[in-house]
């Protein structure tokens, strides 16, 4: 549903839970900004809200599947009527009005938005300073995830850190740089780690250290600083984390939080909108009931991109025939009430990223390999090293690619590596010089500050 409001006339009305722990608030008519922040409970509930906004069509229910991993090589749509506005973005033909990537701007700087609220006032709230440690570093961490995505998906963007008084300054905010935003994520995510709480002594949905570091090294080698980013996401290992033995034990509702896992977003059936819409438009069966049919389909380049014996297949992919790539299972065959109601989680970082990050860090060396090596004995493959076929580049994209499939990896790792344009033109697609979005058109009309990124 497209969202009616732009990044300059957010207000945060309603309040709501995020994790299976939170409790569900229903909004209060009374509640405004200047009698609500006032204790700590209200910051908590504000917090939550940061935390729900991931939820959003905009973010991780809807746009960011379609601008990370329908974008690449990974999936298409092959979709007519209201589905074309989103084959579009498979064949770059998109325009700056797309209800997709102004969703995704709105909903992004929207959960911002919530962020600098808390981060702007919790200083001054009375409460236990472990609690006020934790929720500050829940929102340094959400707010650079929101600006992370931002940037990967638009580039130059305003760098908004305080909340915003009225329309008129909205409408003054200047574009920056995305150097200029990963450098402020850096920050942010340096004091994140410092203030939140370890892993063990973390609450399911909620955030650790870990997350901030994996999202730090993430970060910095989309800078392209190798050496900090192998610091940071070295400090990932300590942190507790480890591969669950099998690749099938990471997906579904009952292995949910397991020990590979650093930070998903946490959905919730049977409590109105708290659920998932894309494990009934994933699932090649489920997707049967939905009006507008399957979305997000493996292209047959992915499919074929499975060595033989690789255990992540079948975890991964079913359905495939002589006439039909098949249709992803990692999100769940869940069947939910409504189609827009299913439980499953969505996988933001886990470890077997953070391994294959680290050896990105190191470059071709022994240690890299080994790293690599991890991912591929859990899926029952043969080592690899300096004699394996290939580029180095090219052998950590193909890991990372069948690792990671479906979870939103696959276009940041094509632009981080330089390899879009090139790895698209050999799927027959021409990216037409579009490796970034349009700024949507109607932040352009709002703001005369704003320049169209090239190719729209």
């Amino acid at each position: 549903m497209k969202l009616n409001y732009n990044i300059y006339t957010i207000i945060l009305l309603v309040f709501v839970s995020c994790s299976k722990e939170f409790t569900e608030l229903a909004p209060i008519s009374e509640r405004n900004a200047d009698n609500f922040y006032n204790t700590a409970s209200d910051m908590e509930v504000a917090v939550n809200a940061i935390f729900s906004t991931l939820k959003d069509n905009g973010a991780f229910n809807q746009s960011y599947w379609i601008l990370q991993e329908l974008r690449s090589d990974n999936t298409f749509w092959d979709g007519t009527g209201l589905a074309e506005e989103v084959t579009v973005f498979d064949n770059f033909t998109e325009i700056s009005t797309s209800d997709i990537t102004e969703d995704a701007w709105a909903t992004s700087y929207l959960g911002i938005s919530r962020a600098n609220i808390v981060l702007n006032r919790i200083e001054d709230i009375s409460m236990d300073a472990s609690t006020k440690s934790r929720l500050t570093g829940e929102a340094l961490f959400l707010r650079s995830l929101y600006y992370y995505n931002l940037a990967v998906l638009f580039g130059n963007i305003p760098l908004i850190l305080s909340e915003t008084a009225s329309v008129e300054e909205g409408n003054n905010h200047q574009q920056v740089a995305a150097s200029v935003v990963y450098a402020q994520i850096v920050a942010d995510l340096a004091l994140a780690e410092s203030a939140l709480p370890s892993k063990a002594s973390t609450s399911n949905g909620r955030i650790s250290k870990g997350a901030a570091a994996a999202l730090l090294g993430k970060v910095y080698l989309t800078m392209g600083d190798s050496s900090n980013a192998e610091s940071v996401l070295r400090r990932v290992l300590t942190y507790g984390y480890s591969l669950v033995a099998n690749y099938s034990d990471l997906w579904g509702v009952a292995n949910e939080y397991n020990d590979e896992s650093i930070f998903e977003v946490d959905f919730q059936g049977g409590l109105g909108s708290q659920g998932n819409s894309f494990t009934s438009q994933f699932h090649g069966v489920l997707s049967q009931s939905v009006t507008s049919g399957q979305r997000n389909i493996p292209e047959q380049d992915l499919v074929d991109a499975y060595e033989n014996g690789d255990l992540r297949f079948a975890a991964s992919i079913e359905g495939v025939t002589g006439t039909s790539t098949g249709y992803t299972i990692k999100f769940g065959s869940t069947n939910p009430f409504t189609d827009d109601d299913a439980p499953n989680n969505w996988p933001v970082l886990r470890y077997a990223d953070v391994l294959l990050m680290l050896a990105e860090s190191l470059g071709e060396t022994n240690e890299a390999y080994g790293f690599i090596n991890q991912v591929r004995t859990r899926a029952g493959l043969a080592p690899i090293d300096q004699n394996t076929p290939g580029t180095f580049t090219d052998k950590l994209l193909h890991e990372r690619r069948v690792e990671l499939a479906f979870e939103n990896h696959r276009w940041p790792d094509l632009l981080r590596m330089n390899k879009a344009t090139t790895v698209l033109a050999a799927q027959g697609k021409n990216v037409n010089g579009k490796l970034l979005f349009a700024i949507p058109q109607r932040e352009l009309d709002l703001n005369s500050n704003f320049t169209q990124n090239s190719g729209y």
